[in-house]
């Protein structure tokens, strides 16, 4: 994204974690990539919706064995 148009937050005020206490139930970010958020720059914040992009499909999928990128670390991107 551009300084135009930034990422803009993925925040859907329905704020509460899954059973899991991994990932909201909303935005399906985690606690870290919420609080992060406002310093990231627009490349990190394009990398955390790509994953919660991943995490909505996943919820919709029968479970299967993946290597799919589930976090963000903030240290050396997605894990």
């Amino acid at each position: 994204m551009s300084q135009n148009h930034p990422v803009a937050d993925p925040c859907i005020n329905i704020c509460r974690m899954d059973q899991s206490g991994k990932f909201c139930q909303g935005c399906k970010r985690t606690a870290l990539e919420i609080g992060a958020w406002p310093r990231m720059t627009e490349q990190q914040k394009v990398e955390v919706l790509a994953l919660t992009e991943l995490r909505m499909n996943a919820a919709f999928t029968p479970a299967r064995n993946t290597t799919r990128p589930v976090a963000w670390t903030g240290i050396a991107g997605p894990i």
